[in-house]
């Protein structure tokens, strides 16, 4: 019977899994082996027949595959996910049978889903900017939508056909909603007013003023006599919808209140505020009857469960919380979203959530099962940097939470915590030797650690703004820092002393030439200026770009440099003589990010137009076109041995290349958010990565046959 039961929990564990990974598997079905062991190789470490399965399919796969080397944070709540939106989702709403779900994007559309599949049955067009707001009719026959084009629209949801266009709003259309018997649709807009329509004919019955900025979210009474408004005034309002008179206002939140809903039984009110509070209101007398508190940033929306008993918050935290309606106790916190959740809602039987987020999916939950893990997320805020130390053993992560972490490459595992900064980390750096590291603050200093006890050595005072930017000179006895008070620094990395002030730095970048003896970095703009830091003097000014300096670095022996530009062009400089070589010319818009190879004979560049190129150092000729992402490609790197490019895009994928013929071998998808920044660790084994969302996720190489023979990746 044991065995019987152990086998059921794998069945149901690999289940589980393949709807969490539908809306990648439903792209890339071949996917469908590092999906299941990249999602279950945790628990697979306390199941002994599960990891006996996982490992014999892995023994069995012969693809090249990206293994996760750091968990996913993600509640094993999350159900499914929806991706095909093409922007930030804002709202999202169960049908009444709870069968479907309805979603409104920025990139103009509503989507219709199959909840129970995931499918997507329509795509609703004919807004001609963001959809703010949506719901079902009762009868679940009809959609009503609110846009930042000051319209409403009236959609049929089986056709998919506009049944009419709501016009009257003089601003954008911030929320909707259907009355309880179907009969009238209400709004709430930015120029201030709530308006009461006929929901059959879509004239427009009655206005209601009071509010004294942007009315948010609109909620009616399950009787249909009341409607509760949030607005950007930081109160709420009750409204009668007979005749629109306003019967009371609900004050006490802070700051903006962005949500509110009634309660099943009509006694209630939530509100949801950027005070970073949920409020309980008494529905007849307008009482205060409790806040709670838990999201650590503001809060977009609030929903009651139709049984009443729980409340869900949706935040800028990147989390939701399930909370007891009753006592404010909180339940669970489902986490899984990469970027603000903008909303949230539960289905009509009170057992799921869904949610919309910034991160362009929505994302369907349990909302009795909130059992959560953690990985590389501890910090609570934005992961602005990382870096693998040089022996790719560790990793320090820089974070708006004016900390930085120290972790455990192989395991994943938080080692440290170096707390001092004051305000929010923006930059870090590991010393060549990995025995310290320095970090970069807007608190105006920087830092110097001890990078195997996390013990702080040194504070470096003497900037006046923020610290964007350090780095260790390659031999490691100097530090260089650029501000936003356009000043670069450079310090005594073993006494903390300030050596030099250059002004002229405007914060883009900067970088040591390979032997340490040089600095490069972007000033006014277009321009690249070189120092020498035996005798302190600039050497050269390289002047060309037509607009903002992007990107730049050092070829391996010094004696070039190339930059990256706005203009669409990069440029390839002599650091003798200080002249231009040579003008790369092809891209079709602005040229994000570059890097020269290992052995200096080829340059890599990442542009906005969705492509990289590969140069010729030499001649500056342009080797190959390299397509594939789908959006923006915001950084690019040689692997070590010179054999790989790694790119990240805004399509929210990681690509690994053939250097020499620019084949695509690897595609990491999954992510949900634009990934921003990625690097090779020094032995070219493992990649580090960091996305909008403000995640650092680790990827093993070990198990990815690069050149495999006679075929390419994912070739049978």
């Amino acid at each position: 019977m044991s065995n019987i039961n152990e086998l059921c929990s794998v069945l149901k564990a690999f289940h589980k899994t393949i709807d969490q990974s539908s809306f990648v598997l439903k792209e890339n079905p071949e996917l469908i082996f590092p999906q299941l062991y990249n999602r279950l190789q945790w628990r697979a470490g306390q199941e002994r027949l599960l990891r006996e399965k996982l490992e014999c399919e892995r023994d069995q796969y012969k693809r090249p595959w990206l293994h996760l080397i750091s968990r996913t944070p993600e509640s094993s709540a999350l159900i499914r996910t929806f991706g095909g939106h093409v922007f930030v989702v804002n709202a999202c709403s169960f049908s009444p049978d709870g069968k479907r779900i309805v979603s409104a994007s920025q990139d103009n559309t509503l989507k219709l889903w199959d909840a129970e599949t995931g499918e997507e049955i329509i795509t609703f067009h004919g807004h001609t900017d963001t959809v703010k707001d949506c719901a079902f009719s009762p009868g679940g026959r009809r959609i009503v939508s609110a846009s930042d084009d000051n319209t409403l629209k009236l959609w049929d949801t089986e056709s998919g056909k506009e049944l009419k266009t709501l016009k009257g709003h003089t601003d954008a259309v911030n929320t909707c909603a259907f009355r309880p018997d179907g009969e009238q649709i209400v709004s709430g807009s930015d120029d201030t007013t709530i308006k009461l329509w006929d929901a059959e004919t879509g004239g427009e019955s009655t206005t209601l003023e009071g509010h004294k900025r942007s009315v948010y979210d609109c909620a009616y009474s399950p009787d249909g006599r009341r409607i509760a408004s949030a607005s950007w005034d930081d109160t709420l309002r009750l409204w009668d919808t007979e005749s629109g008179e306003g019967l009371r206002t609900l004050k006490g939140h802070t700051d903006l209140v962005n949500a509110c809903a009634f309660s099943p039984d009509g006694k209630r009110i939530v509100s949801a505020s950027w005070d970073k509070t949920l409020k309980l209101w008494d529905a007849e007398s307008g009482k205060e009857l409790k806040t709670l508190k838990g999201h650590t940033r503001g809060i977009y929306d609030c929903d009651f469960s139709p049984d009443g008993r729980r409340i869900v918050s949706a935040s800028k935290d990147k989390t939701l919380k399930l909370l007891d309606s009753e006592s404010g106790k909180e339940l669970n916190i489902l986490t899984g979203h990469k970027g603000d959740v903008r909303a949230c809602a539960f289905s009509p039987d009170s057992n799921r959530v869904v949610s919309a987020s910034r991160d362009w999916t929505l994302k369907l939950w349990d909302a009795e099962n909130g059992e959560e893990f953690k990985a590389l997320k501890d910090h609570m805020t934005g992961v602005h940097a990382c870096v693998f130390s040089p022996d790719s053993r560790r990793i320090i992560s820089a974070s708006w939470e004016s900390t930085l972490k120290l972790w455990d490459a192989e395991s994943g595992e938080e080692l440290k915590t170096l707390k001092g900064h004051t305000s929010f980390v923006i930059a870090c750096a590991f010393s060549p030797n990995g025995k310290r590291v320095v970090s970069a603050s807007w608190d105006k200093t920087l830092k110097l650690w001890d990078a195997e006890s996390g013990k702080e050595l040194k504070t470096l005072k003497g900037h006046t703004h923020w610290v964007t930017a350090c780095a260790f000179s390659p031999d490691g006895s100097k530090i260089v820092s650029g501000s936003s008070d356009n000043s670069i620094k450079l310090w005594d990395a073993r006494s903390g002393a300030e050596l030099e002030t250059i002004k002229g730095f405007t914060g883009v970048g900067l970088s040591f030439s390979p032997d340490g003896s040089q600095i490069v970095y972007e000033s006014s703009g277009k321009t690249l200026d070189l120092w020498n830091l035996e005798n302190g003097k600039k050497l050269k000014t390289l002047k060309g770009h037509k607009k903002r300096v992007t990107a730049l670095a050092f070829n391996p022996d010094g004696t070039k440099i190339v930059s990256a530009s706005e203009d669409k062009t990069l440029k390839l400089w002599d650091t003798e003589r200080g002249k231009k070589l040579k003008t790369l010319k092809g891209h079709t818009w602005e040229v994000l990010a570059c890097a020269f190879s290992p052995d200096g004979n080829r340059v890599v560049s990442a542009s906005g137009d969705w492509t990289l190129k590969l140069w010729d150092a030499e001649t500056g000729e342009a080797l190959t076109t390299i397509e594939g992402h789908t959006r923006d490609v915001n950084a690019c790197f040689f692997s070590p041995d010179g054999r790989l490019i790694l790119s990240a895009s805004d399509d929210k994928t990681l690509k690994l290349w053939s250097a020499e013929t620019g084949v695509e071998l690897a595609t990491l998808k999954g992510h949900t958010d634009s990934v921003k920044v990625c690097a090779f660790s020094p032995d070219g084994r493992s990649i580090a990565l960091g996305d909008e969302a403000g995640q650092v996720l680790l990827l093993s190489l070990e198990n990815v046959e690069i050149f495999p023979p006679a075929v390419t990746p994912y070739e049978q």
